[in-house]
């Protein structure tokens, strides 16, 4: 259902934030950040003169690796348009963040390594939409290896999931302990 109809209005200030996950060819993921805001009006900036409307006040861009552990591996950043000349040369701090893993406490970690002064507020802002969507990236490779490695909770609790049931069988072919000759019975 999409938003109401809002009050007529005229449009200030848009940000841009943009995501990808990649499976890389040598077996770990990426997760891509972008962010990008600009104005509809042009205006005057302290260090950077005039920028005009639709030209990026902010734009940077961060990109971090990760295992299949979710342990980050490796994590660049840069900032291409910034409203100060210095805004570019704390972008490498974030390669700090290299040997923590996403997961419970994240931000917490994260902030000690790139909070405050040592980071930059819009590049820390996309840090948690970055691990959930390493989160969405991983989920399949990571409920592939968990479904191999883990025995279903519901797994011999009753006569539908018994091991030797068409049930798992058709919901976890590798723990069917049945007859694989035998034809499936009917559906659930």
């Amino acid at each position: 259902m999409p938003l109401s109809e809002p009050v007529a209005r005229e449009s200030l200030h848009t940000r841009r934030i943009v995501l990808h996950g990649y499976h890389r060819a040598d077996g770990l993921f990426d997760v891509e950040a972008q962010l990008t805001d600009t104005k509809a009006t042009g205006f005057a900036a302290e260090e950077r003169g005039f920028i005009d409307a639709g030209e990026p006040l902010h734009g940077m861009s961060m990109r971090m690796t990760v295992d299949e552990d979710m342990l980050i591996v490796g994590f660049e950043a840069v900032t291409d348009y910034s409203p100060f000349r210095i805004c570019p040369d704390i972008a490498p701090n974030f390669a700090s963040l290299v040997g923590i893993r996403i997961g419970r406490g994240f931000i917490r970690a994260a902030a000690e390594r790139i909070g405050g002064t040592h980071g930059c507020t819009h590049l820390r802002e996309l840090l948690q939409q970055m691990a959930t969507v390493a989160f969405q990236t991983l989920y399949p490779v990571r409920a592939k290896r968990a479904a191999a490695t883990t025995t279903p909770a519901l797994l011999n609790t009753c006569y539908a999931y018994s091991s030797d049931n068409d049930v798992v069988r058709r919901r976890w072919p590798e723990h069917y302990t049945g007859d694989a000759t035998r034809e499936p019975a009917h559906q659930d």
